[in-house]
């Protein structure tokens, strides 16, 4: 005999509770045989209008819905905190946390045996995906699509891309101010996240790669009725995992992190897919660290060839075939056995997929880049591990040795930049601290630092920078990051002085501060821990308990899987 679904242990039998809480769900006017023992589907939604990304996920909830009645199931949407990248301070990061705690107690809580992550902008994938692991039920990922392709002056220019670019320019005075401004309303011309290869695009290509989401997922423009076509048919196969009992654990397997590893090397992604995945992988018990992003991605050549590693945009990697298209050029380096939540293996769901614009995803043997997965570096200046994407930065300072101009924070940064007497040369290594998960707080992408307007006047237009903070995934240039231990940890980076040597050797996997073990020790005698790491409220909460870079940055109190089951009854 079949057993009872875990909604009936809320609407099941003739008791006083099982009463309360029918009747209080029919005053929405659902009939009774909703409560009869089919599947409740939850849909997390993450739709905010202070998420802009997020906008239109209001018409994505119902083709979703209609999917799931016509499947048999009962669907119930809900919200969650919402993590808007483009407006939240002091950064969205900061806040991924508590959204995957808001997920993972509303699943629970709940009378839900499955459910849809309604998620778009940066973190809202990944706060979602780690809520949901944690209660590991069986669990689909609708991403919101990319908005359509910016267009200024007769030519494509990206989310966030082009924004770096373009303040560049303004700095240097290659264009005027008024220019700048008037392509503001031209890059954001339609619902959707971000259409580069940023974060956002990067965590749904993730999700794709991980077999979280039904084959196509990633590259659907926002505005392209397949999107919600493909809404459609999330809900109904979410209720058919609920009857096959496929969980999240049986998903997110070790094969399915080697697979998102190689697949974000070869689109080029963001950096914080590291986090992101590292924070997942932590939620569902999976063993992988940072020198897995490493030692699985080092030989993946980058064959997508969008912003910011290349030239297109999302519109074009749909075009051109998507997720599948990419992942069958590269098949052979795949764990092909790897179950996804069709039902089906990656295998089977990439063999007969196609590339339709060989420019966009590349043949193997022409690679925008040809080592194209996350360096990670270590050294006596990030014992821990820091990263690099060299599909994003200038191949000539991948080998670097040279002086380092220390900033001791964000503040400091932009007060002394514009100085035209910083002591600062391109071969300088500008070193930026107290930004990482505890120090800013949240670890806020300020990572990829605008170079000073002397330099920039020079023509140059890329320096190595070293912090402990993140970038955004459409930023480029030769930024290492995520330095761990971070400064306000009490890591190395809080031991730099103004012109020390560093050298940062990408072939060796080195990051090393050449100064000696004896005056590193004074130096750290002299150290005192930031104040700041007293504060009261959810800040307070943040800093004394998330964990450093290398490990994903989640909550210490928030790793591992909990289950589903509440055994308490609330009345």
């Amino acid at each position: 005999m079949k057993k009872p679904l875990r909604s009936q242990a809320w609407f099941g039998g003739t008791g006083k509770d099982a009463f309360i809480h029918r009747s209080w769900m029919k005053n929405s006017g659902h009939p009774e045989d909703m409560f009869d023992g089919r599947p409740v589907i939850g849909i997390c939604n993450t739709a905010s209008d202070l998420t802009p990304c997020n906008a239109h996920f209001r018409q994505l909830v119902e083709p979703i819905k209609r999917g799931i009645y016509e499947a048999g199931g009962f669907p119930v949407e809900f919200p969650v905190f919402s993590c808007g990248e483009s407006n939240l301070r002091p950064t969205a990061m900061m806040f991924r946390n508590l959204a995957s705690m808001d997920v993972e107690e509303s699943i629970r809580g709940n009378p839900i045996d499955g459910v849809v992550l309604l998620a778009g902008c940066d973190k809202t994938t990944p706060s979602l995906v780690m809520g949901a692991a944690s209660v590991d039920l069986p669990s689909i990922v609708l991403s919101g699509g990319a908005m359509l392709s910016g267009w200024f002056k007769g030519r494509k220019i990206g989310s966030g891309t082009d924004v770096w670019r373009l303040s560049e320019d303004v700095r240097a005075g290659v264009i005027s101010m008024d220019e700048f401004l008037a392509a503001e309303e031209s890059m954001s011309r339609s619902p959707g996240h971000c259409m580069t290869m940023g974060t956002a695009s990067t965590m749904a290509s993730m999700v794709e790669a991980l077999g979280l989401s039904l084959p196509g997922n990633a590259a659907i423009p926002a505005v392209d009725a397949r999107r919600a076509r493909l809404a459609h048919l999330t809900g109904r196969r979410i209720v058919e995992m609920v009857n096959e009992d496929l969980k999240l654990s049986k998903i997110l397997t070790r094969a399915a992190f080697e697979n998102a590893v190689k697949v974000n090397g070869a689109i080029g992604g963001s950096t914080n897919a590291v986090v992101h995945l590292l924070a997942i992988a932590g939620r569902i018990g999976v063993e992988f660290s940072l020198d897995d992003w490493d030692r699985f991605g080092r030989d993946i050549p980058t064959l997508a060839n969008l912003m910011p590693s290349g030239e297109h945009l999302m519109e074009d990697f749909f075009y051109a075939g998507g997720i599948p298209a990419l992942m069958n050029r590269i098949s052979a380096a795949l764990r092909l056995e790897a179950l996804t939540v069709n039902g089906k293996t990656v295998g089977e769901n990439i063999a007969n997929a196609e590339v339709y614009l060989p420019d966009v995803i590349r043949p193997l043997d022409q690679p925008l880049v040809e080592h194209g997965g996350m360096v990670v570096l270590r050294g006596n200046l990030a014992p821990d591990g820091a990263v690099l994407k060299p599909s994003a930065a200038t191949p000539a300072l991948l080998e670097h040795r040279g002086p380092a101009v220390v900033f001791d924070d964000i503040e400091d940064y932009k007060h002394r930049i514009a100085d035209p007497n910083l002591p600062i040369t391109a071969d300088s290594i500008m070193v930026l601290r107290n930004c990482g998960p505890k120090g800013y707080p949240g670890m806020a992408e300020v990572g990829n630092m605008g170079l000073p307007a002397k330099l920039l006047e020079q023509g140059v237009r890329d320096m190595v920078r070293i912090s402990d903070a993140r970038m955004s995934g459409t930023a480029y240039g030769t930024v290492v990051l995520h330095v761990a231990p971070e400064a306000a940890a009490g890591g190395p980076l809080a031991l730099v002085r103004e012109g020390d040597e560093i050298t940062l050797s990408v072939s060796r996997r080195e990051l090393t501060l050449h100064v000696d073990e004896a005056e590193l020790a004074r130096r750290r005698a002299e150290w005192q821990p930031p104040a700041a790491l007293q504060e009261s409220g959810y800040r307070g909460l943040y800093r004394r308990h998330v964990m450093q870079a290398d490990t994903g940055a989640d909550f210490d109190f928030l790793l591992g899987c909990r289950g589903s089951e509440v055994p308490e009854e609330s009345h």
